[in-house]
């Protein structure tokens, strides 16, 4: 039983890196989904921890709706996305019983349950953790940062795209990772620049290089921008790994340069 708790309060987890960004609809959830195949590839062992209550569309991404979770001696087990057990992840889409319910929760109780997927999950063994978060620096953010911070040290990614009205929220967003004492591992700037796929231009469709800017004035790194690429939309809908399956995407080498980055810098917990 021992055991089983200590793998169930991430014990055996080495890293954790924590998505966020203080604007909506930025491509956080496409980030946490790509950056965990990507490590995958690397070799990795990875979970993914969604903790967009009202948003949950990380099942979808991995084509795991529907799926059930069980119990074990160590609490609640995360949902296997592929037979090799390589990705695996818990969701409160997985406890709905429709699809379509809203949570309608206050804060207390969605922080309860934010705790409990932290303490309460058999994650056992993993190379990394990657936290899909809500957008914001409200009541999730600070109950699942104080939820991991005995676990830690923790990470931050931070996502962007290139116009001005999301670099400001998102502003705010690195100044909740200084107040909360998370180390900023980069920015990511997702959506920049759509490359055609018949005569491989590039058009900035919302501006260009807001989050490069952002990460200078903030003096953290800038791990790269991810383009608009139809194929990357498209495998999301349809829960397919878009890493293995789209080599030639111009949106793949930016996915694999960002999933380095963060393996050469990601902090890593002390035995």
């Amino acid at each position: 039983m021992e055991a089983a708790a200590e793998a169930g309060n991430l014990a055996g987890v080495q890293h954790i890196i924590l998505v966020l960004s203080g604007k909506g609809g930025v491509g956080k959830s496409t980030i946490s989904t790509e950056l965990a195949l990507a490590l995958r590839h690397a070799g990795k062992k990875v979970g993914i921890l969604d903790v967009d209550l009202c948003g949950p569309s990380i099942p979808r991404m991995l084509r795991a709706q529907g799926r059930a979770v069980h119990q074990c001696d160590g609490g609640w087990v995360p949902v296997y996305v592929d037979q090799e057990q390589s990705i695996c992840l818990m969701s409160v889409g997985f406890l709905l019983e429709n699809p379509d319910e809203a949570v309608v929760w206050r804060g207390p109780k969605k922080n309860a349950l934010i705790k409990q997927f932290v303490s309460d999950v058999a994650w056992g063994q993993l190379d990394y953790l990657v936290v899909d978060t809500p957008p914001g620096t409200s009541d999730e953010h600070m109950a699942t940062v104080d939820a991991l911070r005995p676990y830690g040290p923790l990470g931050a990614l931070v996502v962007t795209t290139p116009q001005a009205v999301s670099v400001g929220d998102v502003r705010r967003e690195l100044t909740f990772c200084r107040k909360t004492g998370l180390r900023v591992l980069g920015v990511v700037e997702n959506m920049s620049g759509f490359v055609c796929p018949h005569c491989a231009e590039c058009t900035s469709v919302f501006s260009r290089g807001g989050g490069e800017e952002l990460a200078s004035h903030a003096g953290v790194p800038f791990l790269g921008s991810v383009p608009l690429d139809p194929e990357l939309t498209k495998s999301l809908e349809e829960g397919r790994d878009f890493i293995r399956e789209f080599p030639e995407s111009p949106a793949f080498p930016a996915l694999l340069s960002i999933a380095q980055k963060v393996l050469t810098e990601a902090p890593a917990r002390v035995p």
